[in-house]
């Protein structure tokens, strides 16, 4: 007998008090379920409130000259290629990453994006917001994305689906 097959551990697993106070992860599908909704909240959120403004912003279709400005002034070499690289990151990325169609490519560049925001744009800025400018939101979207890297799309995503098709035939 295996340790994992103790009685312990099956009363353990089995026990509803434990998955109430403590949960299961993400290997049930109630913890998938958490990971789809972070997923899509923090993905609709990335690209709704942060990418569409820098795609599709009062310029027209593009990074508005300002964003190019304040890229440029970072050090990047062809400021107006990475200024549409992080827009297009953070907009196309982010739904990508709602939907979990990809999702460690785009949580990658997320991830990329965000440490350019937290580290470079607020390098000099606090870590917590006191009403002015702050590393703090740019650290609320790569943390979790850090996550999804990791984690990947979990059961309720387009990946999951997917991997069914490609991978997992009889």
């Amino acid at each position: 007998m295996k340790e994992s097959d103790s009685p312990s551990t099956t009363r353990c697993s089995t026990c509803p008090i434990n998955h109430l106070l403590f949960g299961a992860g993400a290997r049930t599908a109630f913890g998938d379920l958490g990971l789809a909704l972070a997923r899509a909240g923090i993905g609709l959120y990335m690209a709704f409130g942060h990418g569409y403004g820098k795609l599709f912003g009062g310029d027209g279709l593009g990074p508005s000259e300002g964003f190019v400005s304040g890229v440029e002034e970072l050090g990047f070499p062809a400021p107006l290629v990475f200024a549409w690289m992080a827009a297009l990151s953070e907009f196309l990325g982010g739904l990508a990453l709602a939907a979990g169609l990809f999702t460690r490519p785009a949580a990658l560049t997320l991830v990329g994006t965000m440490a350019v925001a937290a580290f470079l744009q607020h390098g000099d800025d606090p870590w917590t917001s006191r009403g002015g400018a702050s590393k703090e939101m740019a650290m609320l979207y790569l943390l979790p994305c850090l996550g999804f890297l990791a984690l990947g799309g979990g059961r309720f995503s387009v990946d999951s689906g997917l991997r069914r098709v490609l991978f997992c035939k009889r």
